[in-house]
């Protein structure tokens, strides 16, 4: 079994930080709707841009020690963890049982991403 190391887990941390922000970004902006269409896209790039500046190291980090389809699939999870939480916490949108089995879905094809790994 193969030790875990900060080259694993800094990816991990990075794109879940990523995430927070681009979930932010694309949208945050939904509960200020009265706002000026130009100023979301404007406060959004601004909010993207340190979403990039995790990102990229985070694959570049990530790289040395998982796949790029390995590094996708945490990305696409984290994506719809983070998502669900701030669609309940920021948007007050429920999700229900649908959500839920779509997303067990995604991640039991994410199990088996990782599998096959000596």
């Amino acid at each position: 079994m193969q030790a875990i190391s900060t080259a694993h887990l800094l990816p991990i941390a990075s794109l879940i930080g990523s995430n927070v922000f681009m979930t932010f970004a694309w949208y945050g902006h939904l509960s200020y709707k009265s706002t000026a269409i130009w100023l979301a896209i404007l406060a959004s790039w601004m909010i993207a841009l340190p979403e990039y500046m995790l990102a990229v190291p985070a694959n570049r980090i990530g790289n040395a020690v998982y796949s790029t389809a390995e590094l996708k699939t945490m990305q696409e999870v984290i994506t719809l963890t983070v998502f669900a939480g701030f669609s309940v916490l920021w948007l007050k949108e429920p999700l229900g049982w649908n959500h839920a089995i779509g997303f067990a879905l995604i991640a039991a094809g994410a199990f088996f991403i990782f599998q096959g790994k000596a």
